[in-house]
């Protein structure tokens, strides 16, 4: 990979500091959960047991979704709690009666999901929470606002991986969206399929590969080219990435090997027709007899571009405003819908926002050939008989507020993605705007 990544820790979020006003998650939220809690209170139906279902209408064209974030959603759901800061803010706008009930909340109520880096189409029953009305709808917005940005900008990146021909990408969009949404997106793009990121406290926080040499400032900051990179071969020996084109791009690439040697990791290029430019960089690589030196591409690149340059000489991708926001597409669109109380199935029947009453399951069918056939949702304990290549999708996350088994691991769920992809028929995989890969099947 260009641009000289660095390993950094080993996998997994390092631990979060003990809870306090800084970190609790219990105000990232609406304040008409808060409301409906405290009627619900007045009135006496806090305590019905509810299921609360997540999935999302559509795709918004595209043919999957990737499922994102459901151990940064585990980690928020045992912080959602009110500490004294959070119940002083609170307390020109609640009754005392739900002022005490929210100092002793802790969610204790039960979570099944989708595993993270799970494929899902529309109708899929991503997450179901189980618990007291009063618990489960406290946690509509965070769960929502976790999965809905990860999940956009996962599935960005697993398009972008899909049609990049195993060439590797990095993510450089920090500098383009909020600084915490950064990070998250940093892992949701490696959950996707991104080798590395330009984000170093992603690199930190979860073990992500991380990347990057220099801007053209740098360049312009002395005399001449030259000066510049040999300032930095200084400083990074010949196994770095130069920019080549902050003048022009041909005695850039002349400079660059001049300075380095033929044994320069990579030049990049960040403006301009970037397949043009980079057959003419390659040709004059191999002319200057330095055929080992890739050549990384940037510049407002997204699936599309980057389909367009697979017969191009390019060694690997550096992306930014496209896959943090979700290449177009900045939400996922899931919605967290009431679906059962007390053990009875209920539903929205509002013609433009319909939902299905009843908590539920689902299922995916598989031809013998490994490839996916059709998503089958069902209700809990109306399981269908399972077909020799049938696999079940929710798993359990949390029983009574607890998490059960070792927490997933971002390389599983990445993992997961990468095995996913493989199992979509062809047409699952185009980019143009179009059907499911899946059809849902409601039993």
């Amino acid at each position: 990979m260009s641009l000289c990544p660095s390993p950094g820790p080993s996998p997994g979020p390092s631990p979060g500091p003990s809870l306090g006003p800084s970190n609790s998650t219990a105000l990232l939220t609406d304040r008409y959960e808060l409301t409906m809690l405290a009627g619900a209170l007045a009135d006496g139906y806090a305590s019905r047991r509810c299921t609360f279902e997540v999935f999302s209408r559509g795709l918004r064209g595209h043919r999957y979704g990737i499922v994102a974030g459901i151990s940064r959603l585990l980690d928020a759901v045992a912080r959602f709690q009110f500490g004294e800061a959070q119940l002083a803010f609170l307390h020109r706008m609640l009754d005392a009666h739900t002022l005490d009930w929210l100092a002793g909340y802790q969610f204790r109520g039960d979570i099944d999901g989708y595993p993270e880096g799970e494929l899902y189409f529309p109708g899929s029953p991503v997450l179901t929470v189980t618990g007291s009305f009063a618990e489960a709808v406290m946690l509509e917005t965070l769960v929502l606002s976790v999965l809905n940005h990860d999940s956009a900008v996962a599935a960005a990146a697993a398009r972008m991986t899909s049609v990049a021909g195993g060439r590797p990408l990095v993510e450089m969009g920090s500098r383009r969206t909020h600084e915490e949404a950064a990070v998250a997106a940093a892992r949701a793009a490696y959950l996707g399929g991104f080798s590395a990121t330009s984000n170093l406290a992603a690199g930190q926080r979860y073990g992500i590969p991380t990347a990057g040499t220099a801007a053209h400032a740098f360049s312009l900051l002395h005399e001449r080219e030259a000066d510049a990179f040999a300032a930095q071969v200084k400083a990074l020996g010949s196994d770095t990435t130069l920019l080549v084109d902050t003048y022009d791009i041909t005695q850039g690439i002349a400079t660059a090997i001049k300075v380095a040697g033929p044994g320069l990791r990579a030049i990049r290029i960040d403006s301009g027709d970037l397949g043009e430019l980079a057959r003419q960089a390659r040709a004059q690589l191999d002319q200057l007899e330095a055929p080992d030196v890739q050549i990384m591409v940037s510049g407002d690149l997204d699936e599309h571009s980057i389909a367009a340059l697979r017969a191009d000489p390019v060694d690997s991708y550096g992306v930014g405003t496209s896959v943090v926001t979700g290449s177009g597409v900045p939400t996922a669109g899931m919605v967290y819908k009431l679906v059962e109380v007390d053990g009875q199935p209920v539903a929205k029947r509002s013609t433009s926002k319909l939902s299905r009453g009843g908590a539920k399951s689902a299922l995916r069918r598989y031809k013998p050939s490994g490839t996916a056939i059709e998503e089958v949702v069902f209700l809990r304990g109306q399981q269908p008989e399972l077909g020799e290549h049938d696999r079940l999708l929710s798993v359990p996350l949390l029983r009574g507020g607890q998490t059960i088994g070792a927490p997933p691991t971002l390389q599983e769920g990445r993992e997961r993605v990468a095995a996913a992809l493989t199992t979509l028929p062809w047409d699952g995989l185009r980019l143009s705007p179009g059907e499911p890969a899946l059809p849902t099947v409601f039993r």
